[in-house]
């Protein structure tokens, strides 16, 4: 085993909380073209967050052998992808919020996800 699952939860803690950082940064950028732009800015960002936080509360909930873990990291993804659709449903067919700053922040986000995995500290 190369990782410890407290490493894990460090990278995964600090992976959200910079994409929170960031969904709040693209909501302070995107408040010149109005609260609405920044308001889907910020949602995009936290969408992933919130999405993130579910894959990383599953994935690391207990112990077990490889197929648990394997079947709670699965079951993380789906969580995660449903929260992101989920949260991409509401804030651009509910609210009908600007779909580019939405997209803006959901990336934004995910690439929050590759400088988390290529610094890990």
């Amino acid at each position: 085993m190369l990782n410890s699952i407290a490493s894990g939860r460090r990278l995964a803690a600090r992976m959200i909380a910079l994409q929170c950082l960031v969904a709040v940064v693209l909501g302070l950028v995107f408040l010149g073209q109005g609260p609405r732009a920044a308001l889907a800015a910020a949602g995009g960002g936290v969408t992933v967050a919130l999405g993130n936080a579910l894959l990383a509360w599953r994935t690391f909930a207990g112990w077990g052998g490889g197929g648990l873990a394997m079947g709670r990291w699965l079951s993380g993804v789906i969580l995660k992808w449903m929260a992101i659709i989920a949260g991409l449903i509401i804030i651009l067919g509910q609210y009908k919020l600007p779909p580019l700053a939405a997209l803006t922040g959901l990336v934004a986000a995910y690439a929050i996800n590759l400088l988390a995995f290529r610094f890990k500290g």
